[in-house]
């Protein structure tokens, strides 16, 4: 979610596959990026410094590994990295998923050389993007790339608030009173706006025989990210639905936004309301 617009398992596969399906990401979905659509350890630190960007202090950061064993990314904007300990959150984050890729790759590779078959090289890439940023808040939300060695990698999303007066983090979940009340609030027209989705996306009419893919989902199973069109209030929600999840896996990812209703307000801890608006 940028200014003036809404943004939003890996199945194994015989070897085979692998060299002809290795680093195929899911067809895009409908706008280019989740946050577009909406306003806006120790092996590492045994790694060269060349392989890695120079991290601003107190901006964002773009870190970037590659070698025979594993390609790496995580970034974040500077809107996060102003904020130290928002940016001390997201750094612990980067550290600890290149140190889990870092062995499960090694892992990997050793396998494949005790098997005997082609070792490709693992990948986790994570950018996390401003959703909108209000006077007590910032929501951000993160599109993560993975690749394990299967017939294909797997897209996923997260999303998470820092609170500016309490000076921690959150999850927007947080701020409902339970999953289902907000479950409930959204489900009817996230799953209008979720069939539309999905006709644009099959060039047609839905195909009701196909049970896994023409039922609505659950929108709180999703990952569930706030948006604000007015700067001071949030009024929008957006839910950032991942492969497999609305539709097979060329259909790549989806995501539905929803405006904030009378209902959404009722949902929330009454100590959040008034960081929230009923949405146009």
């Amino acid at each position: 979610m940028r200014s003036g617009a809404w943004y939003l398992v890996s199945i194994a596969s015989a070897a085979l596959l692998v060299s002809s399906c290795k680093g195929d990401k899911p067809a895009p979905a409908a706008s280019e990026t989740a946050a577009s659509k909406v306003e806006t350890a120790s092996e590492a630190a045994s790694e060269p410094a060349s392989e890695a960007s120079e991290v601003p202090v107190g901006g964002g950061r773009a870190e970037k590994v590659e070698n025979d064993t594993y390609e790496f990314s995580y970034a974040y904007p500077d809107a996060a990295g102003a904020i130290p300990g928002l940016k001390a959150n997201l750094d612990k984050q980067l550290a600890a998923s290149r140190a889990d890729l870092a062995s499960s790759a090694k892992e990997g590779q050793a396998d494949a050389k005790k098997n005997d078959f082609p070792y490709h090289a693992y990948s986790y890439g994570e950018e996390w993007k401003v959703v909108t940023s209000l006077p007590g808040w910032l929501s951000l939300s993160s599109e993560t790339y993975t690749y394990s060695g299967g017939a294909h990698g797997m897209t996923t999303f997260d999303a998470l608030l820092w609170d500016r007066h309490a000076d921690a983090a959150k999850k927007p979940i947080d701020l409902f009173t339970s999953k289902e009340a907000l479950s409930k609030a959204i489900r009817t027209p996230f799953c209008v706006a979720l069939d539309k989705e999905r006709v644009k996306k099959r060039g047609g009419p839905i195909d009701k025989s196909d049970e896994m893919f023409s039922e609505c989902i659950d929108p709180v199973e999703q990952v569930v990210i706030l948006g604000s069109t007015n700067r001071q209030t949030f009024d929008r929600i957006g839910l950032l639905v991942a492969p497999y999840n609305a539709g097979p896996y060329a259909e790549g990812s989806y995501e539905v936004t929803v405006p904030v209703t009378g209902a959404v307000m009722a949902a929330l801890k009454p100590q959040y309301r008034s960081s929230f608006s009923v949405g146009k």
